[in-house]
């Protein structure tokens, strides 16, 4: 009789294995797809001094010769500052200004999130045009016309190694925070009243509750938010190929724009594929960094 119950019961673990399986068979489909097949392409294209009509096997050539190379350092140092510069930053507006939002009228609130997460869904193409006209060196841009109220003269913004990636960074300062801010409305909404009461009993003021209840609250989310972000800096493209090219003198010139010239402009197919793999790990490294020092007494 165990032995009819245990077959009967393994039969039932298969059974609901293959609906699992029958459930995720299409993400499975698509991953291998549009994730791995992409990953395995770029890693043989890699070794390769690659060619529409016959590619020439070369090995680690890719790999070394792009280690070697002082522009792709260059654009590491540029992407690593760009990032370290920009998303801290973003963390501290995101949750300051979800914290000034949540005590508001729900109405209020409404308002405020749309407004925040319209430059989400706005091309960002239409954005790089509009923090264009702001930077335009001439009389006519908005950030001469402040500073010339100050005194100041007019600065060619985008143009100049000294001011090229402040500009850069000070647009994704004050560009979109929407997803941040709206994750952390989430996080705030979730952490109980009674933490509250229970510090004002206390006399704790503003500030210590901030620091003792929802700082710690919102880990979860602040990691979430830390590691996608540092990996989306690390990929950032759109902005310096849009606003300066990734001039001058590449001071603006990032990884991703890097590997887009190499592949696009010069045509180097294998080198790109290799310097994107290279992107890849660090970004997995970077990652697993954070997780261990940042997520070890974060709960789920």
């Amino acid at each position: 009789m165990a032995n009819i119950a245990g077959s009967i019961k393994r039969r039932r673990i298969k059974g609901e294995g293959a609906w699992g399986y029958a459930f995720i068979a299409v993400a499975l489909v698509a991953f291998a797809m549009f994730t791995a097949y992409p990953v395995v392409s770029a890693f043989m294209i890699s070794l390769q001094e690659y060619k529409p009509l016959g590619s020439t096997y070369v090995g680690l050539d890719n790999y070394t010769n792009s280690l070697k190379d002082a522009l792709f350092w260059k654009a590491m140092g540029n992407t690593l500052l760009y990032t370290v510069l920009t998303v801290p930053v973003n963390l501290l507006l995101s949750m300051a200004i979800a914290i000034l939002i949540l005590p508001l009228r729900k109405k209020t609130q409404s308002f405020f999130k749309a407004v925040y997460y319209l430059p989400v869904v706005a091309s960002g193409v239409a954005l790089s045009v509009v923090w264009l006209w702001i930077f335009d060196p001439m009389e006519g841009g908005i950030f001469n016309q402040l500073i010339r109220f100050f005194g100041f003269s007019n600065q060619n913004w985008l143009g100049s190694s000294s001011t090229a990636m402040f500009s850069l960074v000070l647009m994704s300062w004050l560009s979109s925070h929407g997803t941040s801010i709206i994750i952390y409305l989430a996080g705030l909404l979730g952490i109980d009243d009674a933490y509250y009461e229970a510090a004002e009993l206390d006399g704790a003021n503003f500030f210590q509750k901030i620091r003792y209840i929802v700082i710690p609250a919102l880990k979860p989310a602040t990691l979430f938010l830390l590691v996608t972000g540092v990996i989306a800096s690390f990929q950032v493209f759109q902005n310096a190929y849009l606003m300066t090219g990734g001039g001058p003198n590449n001071a603006t010139t990032m990884v991703g724009l890097l590997i887009f010239n190499n592949a696009f402009t010069y045509f180097e197919f294998g080198k790109a594929a290799a310097q994107s793999l290279i992107l890849a790990v660090i970004i997995a490294g970077i990652s697993v960094i954070q997780f261990k020092y940042a997520g070890k007494d974060v709960e789920y």
